[in-house]
């Protein structure tokens, strides 16, 4: 399936633009790969699971890698990403009400860096709509909602909004992560300072333990500096968040092979650029939360040895969105089975054993 995809699907798709191929993408999944592969990866046990018992705040997930939020907005093939060997999917990001998101052109394809840029901004099908389609869904694998505020609601009148979207989540979500980093919603990453994640976090975490407790997730940007990502990990100890996801895209373009990248406009890159800041990050949180904080690290991770630099990092777990465009439906499972012998070779017997041991 690798070589297909390498040697016709993608190059098809590529000619394409890439949110058509995005849209394309999904419809296929929809349909089982247009040919039932999907069904026929599941029963040949294509879905590749570590042999060792994987458990982060109180979830137990088949293997390490999920698919970060984005690449399915709304909800809509998580089955089918379960079936292609990946541990979790994390369908959003959800607001409350629905909207179709920032003006066309908004994605672009920068394939010199096995990267993408994004301007997207939060385009889905509002939260009644995706928690209807969520409600019955039984995906075969960890099922995370990654919820927003809509973009005409001012900050301060965030948490209300936030709170009205959690409150639909809850029910159908195994964890909920709180997005406030995305570069393309006007002034939204201003939710990261230590006060304004303070009064969100504790107004949702109040709503949550009167619900019925889930593990509530927070995600980061990767453009934070030190002192930021301290304050941030200091919040989240505090109101006993579950975990963070390291990072979201970044609004940098910093040595991007792709000419005239800049030409582009906003939004956030994400890819292999990616890699080196998101690995950073990650060790600053675990290092400043002295590894009590469940990180799950995303961002340029392509293969195995990507996968296990995270996870020595100081990373519990692993999500991923653009290596898996550009590597196509094979690549849950190559990297599953790779990390196991990275794990044995660096003589690991468990995944647990190697978080965070690269850090000093």
């Amino acid at each position: 399936m690798s070589k297909l995809y390498d040697n016709l699907i993608r190059a098809a798709l590529f000619r394409l633009s890439a949110e058509t191929a995005h849209d394309v993408g999904i419809k296929l999944l929809e349909k089982g790969l247009a040919s039932g592969t999907a069904r026929r990866m599941a029963a040949e046990r294509y879905c590749f699971d570590l042999p060792y018992h994987i458990e982060r705040f109180g979830l137990d997930f088949q293997n390490p890698l999920g698919v970060a939020a984005g690449f399915d907005k709304n909800g809509r093939v998580a089955g089918q990403l379960a079936a292609l060997g990946f541990g979790f999917v994390e369908v959003g990001t959800v607001t409350l009400l629905p909207q179709p998101g920032n003006q066309k052109p908004r994605l672009f394809r920068l394939s010199a860096d096995n990267a993408l840029i994004n301007r997207l901004g939060f385009n889905n099908d509002g939260a009644h709509s995706v928690a209807n389609r969520l409600k019955n869904l039984r995906p075969g694998c960890v099922l995370g909602v990654n919820i927003g505020k809509n973009k005409d609601v001012p900050n301060e009148e965030a948490v209300e909004n936030y709170l009205a979207v959690f409150e639909l989540m809850h029910p159908v979500a195994d964890y909920v992560a709180i997005n406030i980093s995305s570069p393309n919603t006007p002034n939204l990453r201003e939710l990261q300072r230590a006060k304004n994640l303070d009064d969100l976090l504790a107004a949702i975490q109040l709503r949550n333990f009167q619900l019925g407790p889930k593990p509530l997730l927070v995600k980061i940007a990767p453009d934070l500096d030190d002192r930021e990502i301290e304050a941030a990990v200091e919040v989240c100890l505090a109101r006993k968040v579950s975990g963070i996801i390291a990072t979201n895209t970044t609004i940098s373009r910093s040595g991007l092979k792709t000419p005239d990248a800049a030409l582009l406009g906003p939004g956030g890159l994400s890819g292999r650029p990616l890699a080196e800041r998101s690995n950073e990050v990650i060790s600053k949180i675990y290092r400043y939360s002295k590894g009590e904080l469940p990180i799950i690290g995303v961002g340029g991770i392509f293969d195995a040895n990507d996968a296990f630099a995270k996870i020595t990092a100081g990373a519990s777990l692993l999500q991923a969105y653009t290596g898996f465009i550009y590597c196509g439906p094979s690549f849950a499972r190559d990297i599953n089975s790779c990390l196991i012998k990275l794990l044995a070779r660096n003589g690991f017997d468990s995944l647990d054993q190697a978080i965070g041991s690269g850090v000093s």
